[in-house]
C-alpha cells in the first residue's frame, strides 16, 4: 500500500538541492508525484509529495532528514487519506498597487464562504510606466458546489472596489476534487 510523503525544504539556495533529494527518495523506492519550488530572498524553498510503499516509509524519512546535515531544512508529513469532494474550479487573478494585508484581506473572504485555495502564486513588480511596487496574485480554488458563487464574486469585487484592485474571478471547466 502506497502512502504521500510531504516535505517542506528551506535553505541557501545553491545548485544540487534538488537532485539530492530526488537521488535520495528514488534511492528508496518513492515516486516524485508533484512539487513547487521556487528562489525567495536568496533561499531555497520547496515543497514535494512523494509516493513510498508504507513498509519503507520511515527508512525514507530518516534518510531525508539526514539531508540536514547539507544544510537543508527539512519537515515530514505523512499524507492523511480522506474522502475527495467534488467541487467547482475558479481561477482568481489581482493586480493592484501593493500594500500590507491583501493576501490576508482576500484570503478571510474566500474563508468565510468556505472556499479553499488550492494553489495559490503572488509576487511584486514595478509598474511600467510609474515604477510603482504593483502586487499581482493568481489562485486556483476550490468551491464546494453547494457555495454560492455569486455571493462569494460581489464580496471579493467590494474588497476589489475597496482595495483598488483589479480583480477577475471565473468558472473553470469541470470540477475539481478536492480533500474533505
Amino acid at each position: 500500500m502506497n502512502t504521500s510523503l510531504i516535505l517542506t525544504l528551506i535553505g541557501p539556495d545553491r545548485p544540487g538541492l534538488v537532485n539530492a533529494v530526488s537521488m535520495c527518495a528514488s534511492q528508496h523506492g518513492a515516486n516524485w508525484m508533484e512539487s513547487r519550488m521556487a528562489h525567495l530572498a536568496g533561499q531555497f524553498a520547496g515543497v514535494v509529495r512523494l509516493e513510498i510503499d508504507a513498509a519503507r516509509l520511515e527508512q525514507l524519512e530518516t534518510a531525508l532528514l539526514a539531508l540536514e546535515r547539507e544544510g537543508l531544512r527539512l519537515a515530514v508529513a505523512r499524507g492523511a487519506a480522506a474522502a475527495p469532494v467534488a467541487a467547482r474550479r475558479v481561477a482568481l487573478e489581482l493586480v493592484g498597487h501593493d500594500r500590507p494585508g491583501i493576501v490576508r484581506d482576500i484570503s478571510a473572504v474566500l474563508a468565510r464562504h468556505g472556499v479553499s485555495i488550492e494553489a495559490l502564486d503572488t509576487e511584486c513588480e514595478s509598474a511600467s510606466m510609474s515604477g510603482e511596487p504593483l502586487f499581482r496574485a493568481r489562485a486556483e480554488l476550490a468551491v464546494a458546489a453547494t457555495t454560492d458563487l455569486a455571493r462569494v464574486r460581489a464580496d471579493l469585487e467590494a474588497l476589489a472596489n475597496e482595495l483598488m484592485v483589479d480583480l477577475d474571478f471565473a468558472d473553470v471547466q469541470g470540477p475539481a476534487v478536492i480533500a474533505a
